[in-house]
């Protein structure tokens, strides 16, 4: 069936503020359903409270609405634009299939004529109605784990009574397993069902029999108004049973799946994709398999809607779930719609993959003290990486190598494990860490099979651990010199890094590469292409390997290298990696808007960027993506292959500022603001020095590298003290101390976690006013301050966990002009060309340099959001060289103020203290706009601004 022609205007609800569970793979699928629609013809109308993201950009809609996701605003929208005629829930993830059924329940589709495309209310109900969705099962002969609902307290006893233990709790209409729980043990079982029982909107949980061990798969369909369906992909969970989806570490295609099996649960999902009701668009199913010959095979659930694994899936297969699951929506068929990549075969197809991809998710218990951290049914990470590969060896240590923790890949970095029951405990409590520890298992002679007997993981997964540190041991008998050349080539092919190899041989990192230049041992570079080079692919969306070299007839040597180097000027925008606390999806936004003000520049565009979730990493947004580690040694084989004009830096946050020094090391151009000067902010002493000669005050501070060196400064600083390391992100590790007990304690911890660093001790601004500014600067020292922020919460919470009003609510004209002052002198002396962000305590009428940032910040989408105004590509332009700060006319518009809201994720960890203080722990932000400060919401933050600070 071709389009549906009464569809002019649609209205896209988004997902709100990230928080764990729901993150920024919504706002790859908001973006690309956008774009879908646009393409079309269709007018779109998008609503979503989150400033962070390339989602609520004016680019990406014909109106974009900042407001709180209610049924309030809803009407707001509808009144407005009388000429929606339908609205797609299903790209916002559970926060938007929620408002669309709170929304219908309460007729206000009905009243503004309005219909629901891309899914079906009663398939939502369905599949989120824990006893709906158990009768549906029974009703088309799928098979489930035993199971029963409680709606009471009463009800759950009785059903464990009958069960037996352990049990699985899970709500009803919850996201990202919110309130899920395990229950092995008689006595855990009150307090989990009561948890269960209140997390849920409807009061209502399922009782299920744990399925502890089996493994667990997950498939992502499509399914056109016709019936054709197509699976995209089939993921396993290298993780059994027990640890949600969104936590554990999975892998593309199925490894471990007999054929037969596969053949059985595509038939299942097909039939219940089918069954739950009249809609078109995407679908998860999930999967559990008995860990046995017989391979039973049980549904756990299906989601009618994009989701994290989708964006995963579309990245995985090239296939673009989200865009067709849109066009699905409006009524065309699968047969109708063009594959993206290949431009030539239809999108009724299933991609094929000739590569690997195995997902990790990031953590960030280290901001959260006290948590659990045990792994288990509740979704407790904050981001994930991809990596792709050859095999799954070489797939794992890429993913591996992509979460920026401080290690370079499995084993070989002398950080593993050494001590048996420290071992033996994180195996058997599954935790963050436990990729890693199979690794020092193996290398501590324990066996494969007490390995599998304690962690249930697939014997196929541990043999290739157990192949790569065999690999290791053969490796580590030899010297730089001697190595033969195979066994180089066989560490690279299964994924081991330079600096690995030179642990094992005791050389350097540099010797291991140029002992492989010399050997001609040099990455190639693949398509990812959907359909394993059966037809040829356009989209040039790249992954590296190491190949053999094949011998011609002519006795010429060669490896097949698929990424063609053009003669255009070129530059490479380096991504921000993982989502975490501190560093999350507005810098995706940044790096987004840095490759479309390039080619506007006439710059051929590379994407460096390991990211699944995100923009940044879709196949069209730069014209060239690699999706590889942002890590050293992946990204200089990149320039060396691309030879660019010069590398952006400043838009991917601390970590691809962190490869600055390497980059000007290697005589390579860093475009926009200098390696030194970059180096001069982040190091305390120089800045101080800097700030001195300025005439710019700053609390008085000493730097000291040791307990006994801390104690002495004391002496001279005045408690309370702010312990801070250097050149880390979002407020890791400082925390405010008020007593030399204090002050040796943290001191020691710190240095413990970050051996061999220089900490810095302030003197805290007690009651001092924060506020801060955002600037662009250009070569010729021309300075525009793009916003300045007032905090709301007073000097000591970390910037990302204040409320922040734009434009000040409380400075007066002296301090405003300080403000300005400063900054402008700041950014001319550290010679900053692009972005810059500076942060201010202000107290009794003198403005504090707290520190400078010369890099995108995360309130610059905040700001340009709020103002309408597209800075970061300003910015761009001007680090290009391109344009001058001068160029631009600048409108900044905004009535009233516009406030930045952080949103936190407590609620996944219980027991930990929610006080805020200089270490930040928000995972997202909203944007709230006021006309006036007699509103009731700034009211309400202003009278409880102190409440949370702490030490």
């Amino acid at each position: 069936m071709p389009k549906d022609t009464t569809i002019k205007s649609v209205l896209i609800i988004g997902s709100g503020p990230i928080v764990i569970g729901q993150a920024c793979e919504f706002d790859y699928a908001g973006s690309q359903s956008a774009r879908s629609l646009k393409e079309e013809g269709i007018e779109v109308i998008l609503i979503n409270s989150n400033p962070a993201t390339i989602m609520t950009d004016p680019s990406m809609a014909d109106h974009v609405y900042l407001k709180p996701l209610t049924t309030k605003s809803i009407i707001e929208i509808l009144k407005a634009h009388p000429q929606i005629d339908a609205v797609l829930p299903t790209m916002g993830g559970q926060t938007a299939l929620n408002l669309a059924i709170e929304a219908d329940e309460k007729g206000i589709w009905k009243d503004f004529n309005v219909r629901l495309i891309g899914v079906d209310i009663n398939a939502i109900n369905i599949t989120e109605d824990r006893e709906q969705f158990k009768n549906l099962l029974n009703k088309i002969g799928i098979p489930q784990a035993p199971a029963k609902t409680a709606n009471s307290f009463l009800q759950g006893k009785e059903i464990a009574q009958e069960f037996g233990f352990p049990l699985v709790i899970r709500p009803s209409f919850t996201l990202g397993g919110t309130g899920a729980a395990i229950v092995y043990k008689k006595e855990d079982f009150d307090g989990a069902l009561t948890y269960g029982l209140e997390a849920s909107p409807i009061h209502e949980v399922l009782i299920d029999k744990a399925l502890m061990g089996w493994k667990e798969y997950e498939l992502e369909l499509l399914r056109d108004s016709n019936d054709n369906v197509v699976i995209i992909c089939t993921i396993e969970n290298m993780d059994p049973m027990g640890i949600h989806t969104g936590d554990s570490i999975t892998v593309a295609p199925a490894m471990t799946l007999s054929d037969t099996t596969f053949q059985k649960m595509r038939d299942m999902a097909i039939l219940m994709m089918r069954s739950i009701g009249n809609f078109a668009g995407g679908c998860n199913v999930q999967f559990a398999v008995s860990p046995d010959d017989k391979e039973d095979i049980v549904a756990i659930e299906i989601n009618p809607r994009v989701s994290r694994s989708s964006a995963l899936a579309s990245k995985a297969t090239g296939y673009p779930i989200a865009k067709i699951a849109t066009k699905l929506a409006l009524g065309y068929n699968l047969d109708e719609l063009q594959n993206q990549i290949t431009k030539s075969t239809s999108a009724l197809f299933e991609p094929t993959l000739d590569y690997v991809i195995v997902k990790i998710p990031r953590w960030n218990f280290d901001k959260f003290e006290g948590s659990d951290r045990t792994l288990g049914l509740q979704m407790k990470s904050v981001g994930e990486v991809m990596g792709i590969g050859r095999s799954f060896q070489e797939a794992l240590h890429k993913a591996t190598q992509s979460l920026e923790i401080k290690r370079n890949g499995l084993g070989a970095d002398g950080k593993g494990y050494k001590n048996y029951e420290q071992i033996i405990e994180k195996l058997t409590f599954a935790s963050w860490d436990r990729v890693f520890v199979i690794y020092d298992a193996i290398a501590m002679g324990i066996p494969l099979s007490r390995i599998h007997e304690i962690t249930k993981i697939d014997m196929w997964f541990l043999k290739q651990y157990e192949e790569l540190f065999h690999l290791e041991r053969e490796i580590s008998n030899y010297k730089v010199d001697t190595l033969p050349r195979e066994l180089l080539l066989e560490a690279k092919q299964k994924g081991y890094g330079d600096r690995q190899i030179a642990h094992m041989m005791g050389c350097l990192e540099s010797q291991v590469h140029k002992l492989r230049d010399e050997q001609n041992i040099k990455r190639v570079y693949k398509l990812v292409d959907t359909c394993a080079a059966e037809f040829k692919a356009v989209t040039p969306y790249f992954y590296s390997t190491f190949e053999a070299e094949i011998e011609k007839s002519d006795g010429t040597k060669y490896v097949h290298n698929e990424s063609i180097v053009t003669d255009k000027k070129k530059v490479v925008v380096l991504g921000s990696g993982p989502n975490r606390i501190g560093q999350g999806i507005e810098f995706d936004y940044s790096c987004v808007h840095g490759v479309l003000a390039a080619k506007e520049c006439g710059y051929e565009t590379i994407m460096i960027n390991c990211n699944p979730e995100t923009v940044s990493t879709d196949f069209d947004t730069a014209d060239k993506l690699y999706f590889e580690p942002v890590f050293w040694e992946h990204i200089y084989d990149i320039i060396q292959h691309e030879k660019p004009e010069g590398v952006i830096v400043q838009l991917g946050g601390q970590t691809a500022l962190k490869l600055a020094e390497k980059l000007a090391k290697y005589g390579i151009k860093i475009l926009g603001t200098s390696f030194d000067a970059l180096d001069l902010a982040e190091d305390r002493g120089r800045f101080s020095d800097l700030l001195t000669e300025l005439n710019i005050p700053f609390p008085k501070f000493g730097i000291a590298e040791s307990a006994e060196e801390a104690s002495k400064l004391a002496d001279s600083l005045d408690f309370p003290l702010l312990v801070r390391p250097s050149y880390v992100l979002g407020g890791q590790g400082m925390k405010i101390v008020i007593n030399k007990q204090e002050l040796e304690e943290h001191v020691i911890d710190l240095l413990k976690s970050i051996p061999g660093n220089k900490l810095l001790l302030d003197h805290y601004l007690d009651g001092a006013i924060e506020a801060e500014a955002d600037a662009i600067c250009d070569a010729d020292g021309n300075v525009y301050i793009i916003g300045i922020m007032e905090h709301i919460e007073p000097c000591g919470v970390h910037s990302g966990d204040s409320n922040a009003t734009l434009p000040p609510f409380n400075l007066g004209e002296f301090v405003m002009q300080q403000i300005k002052d400063h900054t402008k002198k700041i950014a001319t002396a550290l010679k900053t060309v692009g972005l810059i962000n500076i942060q201010f305590a202000i107290k009794d009428d003198t403005v504090y340099i707290i520190e400078a940032n010369p890099r995108a910040s995360r309130t610059v989408p905040f700001i340009a959001k709020a103002y309408g105004e597209p800075y970061v590509n300003y910015a761009t332009k001007v680090m290009l060289g391109h344009n001058k700060v001068t160029d631009f006319t600048f409108k900044p518009q905004l009535k009233g103020y516009a406030i930045k809201q952080p949103v936190f994720s407590f609620s996944k960890f219980p027991n930990v203290n929610k006080a805020l203080g200089p270490e930040m722990k928000s995972t997202g932000e909203s944007i709230l706009f006021i006309d006036d400060l007699k509103d009731d919401q700034f009211y309400d933050l202003y009278s409880r601004r102190k409440m949370y600070l702490t030490k």
